[in-house]
């Protein structure tokens, strides 16, 4: 059976495109593809997934339990625990456990709710 050749047709609007456009248009449909990963990795988390990225970033169990712990709380674990320490890593310019114990003392809350808010 052959297979009719539908390259040319399909090609035919994206012909006219700039090497800049095409790039455009590249990035616009991969987020699309994205997207709906990112909403069901957002609404569909737990407090033991939190824990595991967390652990899986060097930090120990009695840290991950009080940064996750405080991040529900907070209303901020539909985010991550993971991409919350991240943020104060990269705000303090220190290692994930070191962000992880300064926020599990308590410290840092401020940063992170200034980049989400939190919704108490």
């Amino acid at each position: 059976m052959a297979r009719e050749d539908t390259y040319l047709q399909i090609r035919g609007p994206l012909a006219k495109l700039t090497d800049e456009q095409l790039e455009a248009r590249f990035w616009e449909l991969a987020q699309r593809v994205v997207d709906p990963m990112v909403e069901l990795a957002r609404t569909h988390t737990s407090p033991s997934i939190e824990r595991s990225v967390l652990m899986r970033m060097g930090v120990d169990s009695p840290t991950c339990m009080a940064v996750v712990g405080e991040c529900e709380k907070r209303g901020l674990l539909g985010h991550g625990a993971g991409h919350v320490v991240l943020h104060c890593m990269t705000t303090w310019d220190c290692t994930a456990p070191e962000a992880a114990g300064r926020l599990a003392d308590g410290e840092g809350w401020d940063v992170v709710e200034q980049k989400w808010g939190g919704a108490r």
